[in-house]
This record gives C-alpha cells, sequence and structure tokens, in this order.
C-alpha cells in the first residue's frame, strides 16, 4: 500500500474518479441542444413586446400560440425522425394529401367523416412505410427518396381531386354525420381564463411530451439516438435499425395526417396545391431547436421551441406594421445564428 493510499484510507476521502464527475445543474443545462433556440426565443420575445404593442395582449399571443402549432406538431415528428438520422421533404404535401384523401372518401363514398379520416391515416401510413422501406432498402439517401415521394404526391393531389371532383379543391363536407365530432377533436377552440385557444396547441404539448419522453425515458429513444449517431454500430449491438428507421418515418407521417385533419375540418375544403415548401419549415423549425444535419441530436423540446419562434416572427412581423414580405429574411436569419449557435454549443458539449 502506497502512502497516498494509505493517507486515503485514514481520512476516509473517497478518491473521485474524475471519469465519473458530476456535473453541475448549470452545466447540464448550458449542454442542452435546445439552449441555444431559449435563448433566442426569449430575445425575440422581448424585441418583439417592444416593438410590436398589439403583441402585448392575450388574444395575440393566443394567435401566436396557433400558428406555431400547425408547425410544432408536424416539426416534433421531423426532429425525432432528425435525430434518427433520416429527412422527409414530402411532409408539406404529406399533410395536404391525407387532408384530401379523408374528404374525397368520405363524400364520394358517403361515409362517416371519422370513417374517412381513418382510411386516410392508413393511406399516410402506408406513405410513411414506403419511404423509410425504400430508404433501407436501396441505400439511396432519405433526401432523394422523400424528394420522389414529394413529387409524386404533388402530382396525385392534384390529378386525382381533378379527377375526383373536376375542379381544383374538395366539396364540403360539413353537413356530413361525424363532422362535428371531428371538428370538437382536431379544430375546435377552448377558451382558458377568458381567451380562446386552439386544441391544436394543447395536442402540440401532448406530441411534444410523448416524443420527449420515449427519446428520454425508452429503449426505443435509445435506438433512435443510436441509429442517428452510427447505424451500422447501432445495428452491431443488436439495434432493430430497418424497423426504427421505417416506425420513424410512420411517426412523421402520422403527425401529418393529425395536421392535415385539422386542416380539412377548420377549413371545411381544402387546396390540392397546398403544403408545397412547408416541408423546409418543418425542417427549420427542428434546426432552429437544436437538432443537427447528421443525426444523433436534437429533442422534441427543442423542436417546440423551434415552431415557437417561427410563429412569433410570422405573427409579430404583421403586429409591428412592418411589410410581412421581410418575414422569409428574418427567417433566414434566424436559421443561420440557430446552426452557429448550435454548433458553439455542441462544440463546447464536446470539450467538457
Amino acid at each position: 500500500m502506497t502512502t497516498d493510499e494509505a493517507l486515503d484510507l485514514s481520512t476516509h476521502t473517497p478518491v473521485t474518479d474524475e471519469r465519473v464527475k458530476k456535473q453541475k445543474p448549470l452545466q447540464r443545462l448550458i449542454l442542452r441542444p435546445e439552449v441555444g433556440a431559449l435563448i433566442g426565443a426569449i430575445a425575440i420575445l422581448i424585441f418583439f413586446l417592444i416593438v410590436a404593442p398589439p403583441f402585448r395582449s392575450p388574444e395575440a399571443f393566443a394567435t401566436v400560440l396557433y400558428a406555431s402549432s400547425t408547425i410544432g406538431i408536424m416539426a416534433c415528428g421531423v426532429a425525432v425522425l432528425m435525430i434518427g438520422g433520416e429527412f422527409d421533404l414530402s411532409t408539406g404535401v404529406a399533410v395536404t394529401f391525407s387532408s384530401l384523401a379523408a374528404s374525397m372518401l368520405a363524400y364520394n363514398l358517403h361515409l362517416n367523416t371519422w370513417v374517412g379520416s381513418l382510411l386516410a391515416l392508413g393511406l399516410s401510413l402506408a406513405v410513411g412505410a414506403f419511404n423509410g422501406y425504400m430508404v433501407m432498402r436501396t441505400k439511396i439517401p432519405s433526401f432523394l427518396i422523400t424528394l420522389a415521394t414529394f413529387l409524386m404526391l404533388t402530382g396525385i393531389n392534384l390529378a386525382v381531386t381533378k379527377m375526383v371532383t373536376g375542379q381544383v379543391a374538395t366539396p364540403t363536407i360539413a353537413d356530413m354525420e361525424g363532422f362535428p365530432s371531428a371538428q370538437a377533436v382536431f379544430s375546435s377552440t377552448i377558451h382558458v381564463f377568458g381567451v380562446g385557444l386552439k386544441v391544436t396547441v394543447l395536442w402540440w404539448i401532448l406530441f411534444t411530451a410523448v416524443a420527449t419522453y420515449v427519446l428520454m425515458r425508452t429503449r426505443v429513444g435509445n435506438w433512435i439516438f443510436a441509429v442517428g449517431g452510427n447505424q451500422d454500430s447501432a445495428r452491431a449491438v443488436g439495434v432493430p435499425v430497418t424497423k426504427v428507421k421505417i416506425g420513424l418515418f410512420m411517426f412523421v407521417a402520422f403527425c401529418a395526417w393529425f395536421v392535415g385533419q385539422h386542416l380539412l375540418y377548420a377549413y371545411d375544403t381544402v387546396q390540392s396545391g397546398q403544403g408545397v415548401g412547408n416541408e423546409f419549415l418543418y425542417i427549420i423549425g427542428a434546426v432552429i431547436g437544436g437538432c443537427l444535419l447528421t443525426g444523433g441530436y436534437g429533442t422534441a423540446v427543442g423542436a417546440m421551441i423551434g415552431a415557437f419562434i417561427f410563429g412569433m416572427v410570422n405573427q409579430c412581423i404583421v403586429y409591428a406594421g412592418w411589410n410581412p414580405d421581410w418575414f422569409k429574411f428574418f427567417l433566414g436569419i434566424m436559421l443561420l445564428f440557430a446552426v452557429i449557435a448550435n454548433n458553439a454549443f455542441r462544440n463546447f458539449a464536446a470539450k467538457r
């Protein structure tokens, strides 16, 4: 026994291994993927509270939350998929596809609208499974596979709608059986302290909470981070990589179905050309929230914050009386800032 060891034994002072040294709470907080987005959200919130007086009302804030929720539900699914190391460029038109399918199936087959929505869910999940299967089967990057799906769905949305309805929009289904109850689930308004709040805000919180629990507290969540970090290594330790990736694409498809049903029951009719370009908004929301394009890093909470930033800027530019044409410019600035901030925080985490 050495002199140092004897000293440790005599004083009963444990020797702490640096490899298992506990991090301080503040240090753990700084290393979170969504910290950069949170700081940005707080700064933008304070800025618009100062320059946009109408934003200070509860009703205006509720409007911002609604605008954020429709993006946020999709950003949640896209973020989980990105953590798993994949992309889906078909999400924007997939939302429209689900709402068109539900409307036309219910109207033309004289079905309860709930039945039409459930049939549309089956079609949406099939699209997600197709994307995942093709990515895993062909080994072609998901960027290209889902780009092809984007083009196919864009054509299907327009061509089938014209063929079935004779126009580019679906007919009204507001008078059909099941519409009122489905509308209550997907697009109703609830009142909180006298302020009208769209139910999609609550669904957005629920989607984020469930995704966070799965990612952080379950074996499936460990698998998702593993396949996003290195799928070959994940497969070597027994992770069912193919099933996980197909499941992730199907989860994104489910989110697209849900948002599509909201649009259908909120507006009653759907334009077949809607959704093109929205896929980038969902990805931007996830990236602003801390997800890396390389996979294996990010959180659903970060995607929620990113969607809130999007909704806040989108609405508050109007509240501030500015030209809405500047929105894309501000969105680009936010994306650039998010990428730089996320990279800085990640490098700091790696050093620590």
